[in-house]
């Protein structure tokens, strides 16, 4: 299927984007994908690990999620294992969104309980965003207001084309904070 000229751009970012932050990832160890390098971090965790911090997904692991205001003066600090998760967790609910059977929320989804399911959730999270992104053919599709239509966000409000672009700022800030965790990760265990 040919991809609209508004969003090869858009799309050579995602792509761009998944395939740095798998390239990034490979090799990471399980202590690595959960560790803490600060107290009070939000983490995926056994449900029976409850630390008190609101716990969502489905199944014996839970991602911690408080819902805190964008404009928070301190937000908590995340594992690799918790952005990976908050990834592979909203690029699919806003796939299915789109494209899927409309009904998928975060507490539908079991969270990735290792590095290598991490790993794996956000492949298939990203090819099915992929899938979602190649239906929109048209100016139509792409300025279409809650094409994607995930009622817990903005996305019912706004353009498609302006969704796709919320997806890849938040891959790319995400992938970045993964790629310096894991840096110093590397330089913890020299010392």
């Amino acid at each position: 299927m040919a991809v609209h000229q508004r969003l090869t751009p858009l799309l050579a970012q995602f792509d761009f984007g998944v395939e740095s932050l798998l390239d990034r990832v490979q090799g990471m160890t399980d202590d690595e994908y959960f560790w803490e390098p600060v107290a009070g971090c939000w983490n995926i965790r056994r449900r029976d690990d409850d630390r008190g911090v609101r716990m969502v997904g489905k199944g014996e692991w839970a991602l911690e999620q408080e819902h805190i205001p964008f404009d928070a003066p301190d937000p908590p600090f995340t594992t690799i294992a918790w952005r990976l998760a908050h990834l592979s967790v909203w690029i699919t609910v806003r796939a299915d969104w789109t494209i899927g059977t409309k009904s998928i929320d975060v507490d539908d989804i079991e969270m990735p309980s290792s590095a290598a399911t991490g790993i794996v959730a956000l492949e298939r999270a990203a090819a099915f965003w992929r899938e979602a992104l190649t239906t929109a053919t048209t100016d139509a599709d792409l300025d279409q207001v809650g094409r994607s239509s995930y009622p817990g966000g903005l996305d019912p409000t706004l353009p498609f084309i302006d969704i796709v672009w919320w997806v890849n700022k938040e891959l790319i800030h995400h992938a970045a904070e993964i790629a310096l965790l894991r840096d110093l990760w590397r330089v913890k265990e020299r010392d």
